[in-house]
């Protein structure tokens, strides 16, 4: 079965935060007694009923096991009707969490061991507490089989080499998925993709192989160019008796300007040609 590198969305929002709630007879009964009881134990009460978050929380409030309309309360002080009425703070802070390796088989049938770091922040505190049990595991978990999904259909290469557009790509998915859970994803990093040993000697010896095989072909195209400039200069040589004799001169003064005790001075037989032919005759 062919792997796909999407994400599926959750299943819709489990209970619409913006809906009115309406209290049956017996709700209405207990909530106005528990008003009452509050007034007649002023100031006493005020100590379980004033509450107070920070800047960076929230407060989900629930009334008689049902989500009290208006949203999460805070920052600051809120009140609250004790026996009727609980709250659960939410952090609002960014979050960030490390993906554990994961063993992935890439397209190209190579296997790698991936690590990533997401980092995500709770956007809508109501429907975080109201439409998941917990957001932050549950992204958490969602990361994982991201990150699985999106990097099993890519190969090793594009591993590689396309880190910042695969995390680009990961963000987008995860953020789209999330969002019915109110949770924002800010960020997706590949921190590490570590080859298996052997996989790690191939691609050295490869590369070095390469290099040896580049160092050549440089060589043999240096000696190639190197054999036609003497073939030209043999030419431009053998148009000109004396330019060969200009030659021997300049040899002979490079050797002297270095202190040597022996000088090889190269004579031209032609010189003694004449000497030969009148000893032979």
């Amino acid at each position: 079965m062919q792997r796909q590198g999407t994400v599926r969305a959750p299943l819709s929002r489990i209970v619409d935060p913006h809906q009115k709630v309406n209290y049956t007879i017996c709700g209405w009964i207990i909530t106005i007694i528990s008003y009452l009881v509050v007034l007649f134990t002023l100031p006493l009460s005020a100590f379980f009923c004033l509450k107070v978050v920070q800047e960076y929380e929230r407060a989900v409030i629930f009334r008689l096991g049902r989500l009290k309309h208006g949203g999460a309360r805070g920052p600051g002080i809120f009140f609250i009707i004790p026996c009727i009425e609980s709250f659960k703070k939410i952090d609002l802070r960014v979050v960030s969490f490390d993906v554990p390796p994961q063993e992935i088989l890439s397209k190209d049938s190579v296997t790698v061991s991936v690590d990533a770091v997401i980092y995500f922040r709770i956007s809508n505190a109501t429907v975080s507490v109201i439409n998941v049990e917990d957001a932050a595991r549950s992204t958490k978990l969602l990361a994982q089989t991201t990150l699985r999904n999106f990097l099993g259909t890519r190969t090793l290469a594009e591993m590689l080499s396309s880190r910042d557009a695969i995390s680009m790509q990961m963000q987008a998915a995860l953020d789209e998925a999330t969002d019915p859970w109110g949770v924002k994803v800010e960020r997706v990093e590949i921190k590490d993709v570590r080859l298996p040993i052997q996989l790690q000697r191939a691609m050295a010896a490869e590369a070095e192989a390469a290099r040896a095989a580049g160092a050549k072909i440089i060589a043999a195209e240096g000696e190639q160019l190197a054999s036609r400039a003497l073939a030209d200069a043999a030419d431009v040589i053998a148009t000109s008796p004396c330019a060969i004799q200009l030659r021997y001169l300049q040899t002979l003064n490079s050797i002297s300007s270095e202190k040597n005790n022996t000088i090889i001075f190269p004579f031209p037989t032609e010189l003694i040609a004449k000497f030969i032919q009148s000893a032979a005759a």
